[in-house]
């Protein structure tokens, strides 16, 4: 489908820039994390002693994001007071989606009135990474390209893919962009859930209320606009109780 001209308010970030905004996507139901997340937000689950939501916006200020929109959904209160009374230097505004569950996309459309900035980072709640050589953060916005680019995935090679269970997400080219695996098939790369998204990627039809991101990938990718950049370091899917525990094993060992 092709997009539809549209004039864009906010001019993109300088190249190699980190983006000051950032959407931290923390409404999930987190059914795989059940029982912790009987009581609790899965983004309140701790890890190495600290919550999941702290280690993603301690990356993000220290990469230099000065505001974070945290959507909300599933006990919202304890985010929204966690928010408040815990998390210092770093703007936090909340996108509420207290009546309806939106997931991935929706949520992002909803929020997009509290997103003053093109482009700007995305970043689940649910995983943890550690930096290689290079900031990922920083490495990830040095590799944006606005002219040819409306995403820039985060990747990790499948064998690096800690305490992930799945068969990988991607190919990536020998220039850069994405294609998704075939059906039953193994892919390389996994999706680590960060990215650099355009407000181009909205210009096109989409649906009401809930749907994935993986709809606005697969325009991008259609286009020829939707890229990978690989991580360097360490990542972990924490997802579910088990992973916790292997995950602060490798953590206290490097």
């Amino acid at each position: 489908m092709s997009r539809p001209k549209a004039q864009r308010a906010i001019r993109p970030e300088p190249s190699g820039k980190v983006p000051e905004v950032a959407m931290v996507m923390a409404a999930g139901l987190g059914k795989r994390m059940r029982p912790l997340t009987a009581t609790r937000p899965k983004p309140l689950v701790e890890v190495a002693g600290k919550a999941l939501l702290d280690h993603t916006l301690d990356r993000l200020r220290a990469a230099g994001v000065r505001k974070a929109v945290v959507n909300v959904h599933y006990l919202p209160d304890a985010i929204e007071a966690h928010l408040a009374n815990r998390v210092t230097g770093i703007e936090t505004v909340v996108s509420d989606e207290r009546d309806v569950l939106l997931e991935t996309g929706g949520g992002l459309v909803h929020a997009l009135p509290l997103i003053d900035a093109d482009p700007f980072l995305v970043v689940n709640s649910d995983n943890l990474w550690v930096d290689g050589p290079v900031d990922s953060l920083r490495l990830l916005a040095s590799g944006w390209d606005d002219a040819r680019m409306d995403a820039l995935l985060l990747l990790v090679p499948l064998a690096r893919a800690n305490c992930h269970t799945g068969n990988g997400d991607f190919h990536l080219s020998a220039t850069g962009t994405i294609r998704r695996k075939r059906p039953g098939a193994v892919a390389p790369y996994v999706y680590t859930g960060i990215q650099i998204i355009s407000k181009r990627l909205f210009e096109v039809e989409l649906p009401k209320g809930a749907f994935s991101t993986n709809l606005l990938w697969d325009h991008a990718i259609a286009e020829g606009r939707c890229f990978g950049a690989v991580h360097q370091g360490l990542w972990f899917d924490v997802g579910a109780p088990p992973n916790i525990k292997r995950t602060e094993e490798i953590l206290s060992s490097v």
